[in-house]
Formats: C-alpha cells, sequence, structure tokens
C-alpha cells in the first residue's frame, strides 16, 4: 500500500518540485497539498506545466499523513508544527533551516539530512532537517579532506541561480536586473556558514575557518561552488581519497574533467573535480539547488527513512541543451 504523503507551502519552488519528484514515485501518493496563500486553487493553475501531472487543489486544511515535506519559509515551521501537530508515527521532513542547528522540538529530535554522513542515523528516523542548497554543495567538497583532519583555513565562492532567493518577488530577482548580471551578497556572512561548520568541525576534529562569498548569477537554477585550501596531498591522492569516499553514493560523482551546471541541473546529483597547483588545491562542486540542494534531497531522505531504494523517483536526466 502506498504511504500518503501531504506538502506544507506546496506553492513555492522546493513544493511543486516535490509535486513533480513524487507524482511519478512508486511507494507514495499525494494525500494533500497546503497552501494558506492560494487554497482554493489548483497547482496546475500556478504551475500549468504540472497540468498532465498533478491536477490537486491547494487547500489550507491539513490531513494526518504517513509522510509530511515542510516547504515554509525559513523560521516558520516550528510555529507550524506547534498549531498543527503531527502524529508521533509520522515522517516529518523540513525543507526550512530551523531545525538544522538544533534538531530538539518536543518529543521530535531532528536528524541532519545529509545522506552521505548520516545515512545509518535518517535509517527509521521520523524527523529529518533537511540541509540548505549551498551547504550541501560546500559540505560534499569538503568531507573527504574533513575527514583525515586537513581542513584549517577555507576560501569559497558559489554562485546560484535566482530560485535560490525563493517565489516572492524581489527587486535581484527581476529579470531586468538578473540578466546579464552578477553580484555578490551576505559576503562572509551567509546562514548557511554555521551549518557547514557545524558538520565539517565533527569531522575534521578540530576548529575550521570558512570565508565564504556568495554571487548571485543570470541563470535560474543551478549552483557551482569553488573552494580553496592549502594542502601538500598529491592531486592523485587528493583523487583517490574522494573516490575512496564517495564510492557508494549514488548521487555524487567525482570527476576527473571539467564540470559544469548542465551536468547537474535537473537532477539530484552532485559532480565534484578538483584542481591543484603548489599547494593549493581547488573543489569544484556543482549541484541543481533545487533537487540535490532541496526537494531531491527531501525524497532521498524520505527513501533512507523508510527503508526503500534510495534512488527511488529520482533517476532523472540532465538537460544537456
Amino acid at each position: 500500500m502506498k504511504k500518503k504523503v501531504g506538502i506544507v507551502g506546496a506553492n513555492g519552488y522546493t513544493g511543486s518540485e516535490l509535486i513533480r519528484l513524487l507524482a511519478f514515485h512508486p511507494h507514495v501518493t499525494l494525500s494533500f497539498l497546503y497552501s494558506r496563500s492560494n487554497s482554493g486553487t489548483r497547482i496546475s493553475d500556478l504551475y500549468p506545466d504540472l497540468a498532465t501531472v498533478c491536477d490537486q487543489v491547494l487547500t489550507d486544511q491539513p490531513e494526518q499523513a504517513d509522510v509530511l515535506f515542510l516547504c515554509l519559509p525559513h523560521k516558520e515551521s516550528q510555529n507550524w508544527l506547534t498549531q498543527n501537530p503531527a502524529q508521533e508515527e509520522t515522517l516529518v521532513i523540513d525543507l526550512g533551516n530551523d531545525f538544522r542547528l538544533d534538531g530538539n522540538f518536543g518529543s521530535r529530535n531532528f536528524i541532519y539530512g545529509l545522506p552521505e554522513i548520516n545515512k545509518k542515523q535518517l535509517v527509521d528516523s521520523k524527523s529529518i532537517a533537511n540541509p540548505g542548497c549551498f551547504a550541501t554543495a560546500i559540505q560534499l567538497a569538503l568531507l573527504p579532506l574533513a575527514e583525515k583532519g586537513l581542513l584549517d583555513e577555507v576560501f569559497t565562492t558559489g554562485i546560484t541561480g535566482s530560485t535560490g532567493a525563493g517565489q516572492s518577488l524581489q527587486a535581484t530577482t527581476h529579470f531586468t536586473w538578473r540578466n546579464d548580471n552578477v553580484s555578490a551578497y551576505k559576503t562572509l556572512e551567509h546562514q548557511h556558514v554555521g551549518e557547514i561548520l557545524k558538520q565539517i568541525v565533527l569531522f575534521n576534529h578540530k576548529d575550521v575557518s570558512l570565508n565564504f562569498v556568495p554571487w548571485r548569477g543570470d541563470f535560474a537554477r543551478g549552483i557551482f561552488t569553488s573552494s580553496t585550501v592549502k594542502t601538500d596531498l598529491e592531486l592523485s591522492d587528493i583523487y583517490q581519497l574522494y573516490h575512496d569516499f564517495y564510492a557508494e553514493e549514488p548521487f555524487v560523482k567525482v570527476s576527473e574533467k571539467a564540470i559544469d551546471l548542465k551536468q547537474v541541473v535537473n537532477t539530484n546529483r552532485c559532480v565534484i573535480q578538483i584542481e591543484k597547483s603548489g599547494n593549493v588545491a581547488v573543489i569544484h562542486s556543482a549541484i541543481d539547488n533545487l533537487l540535490k540542494g532541496a526537494s531531491g534531497q527531501a525524497v532521498q531522505n524520505m527513501n533512507i527513512a523508510m527503508g526503500w531504494e534510495e534512488n527511488s523517483g529520482l533517476n532523472l536526466k540532465p538537460i544537456a541543451f
């Protein structure tokens, strides 16, 4: 019997991406799509591309479900769960940042949902905090070095598409501003830095300094990061370290050729490439911010928690042209 899924905040980008994925998932059925602002509207009227995928009407009356995805603005998930308590046996996956740094909430303890490091803890879990998009890309780029205690100071730049800013219209998401334009924002103060360092330090067993400069790109989706570190390891040894670390991970590919966003957009994959000159190494990573950086990873976490094949509903092909 298929499990019933509810999506809270189904009218946003991450919610609509979940609908696209779960409509074809072999083990679930969409029970309800919750939205306060668009209650009574068909989801296909908001997203015409969903017309042949899902024609459900958005509701402001949540139901009980086996799996609950929270796709709410940051800091709203706690309030929603307080007002709409989920049954103890319901799997709750939060795509916001409410539980990434502190997972304790009432009787629930949210597990940090980066499968490549917490897969064992995610099995049978009922509360999962989905990582941030930049946090996912940067951690996957650094974890193999951190596991060996090789990180001290890291300098990272990363560029993200306009969907990373969410659906609400802002001056910096207007087409006329974003097109043919690039800009830095939240320099050295991005909200994902604390989340990244919390996990990296656990692996590195010593403090790490992360200097992160995020950039707005003139494209809709995708994240590309470049992390610069100092190391005396040979490039071949670094590659071996990464190949070994991700050998059993279905959604991370280590490439010895140049990587680009088109290899990952519309997929749940992360691709990683490493370059080195002297004692300086640069680790590049690329993901789709709405999939491996959000909704795709949330489905991956659901699959692991429910004991299904990790790639269920996630066999997606990148769009090359």
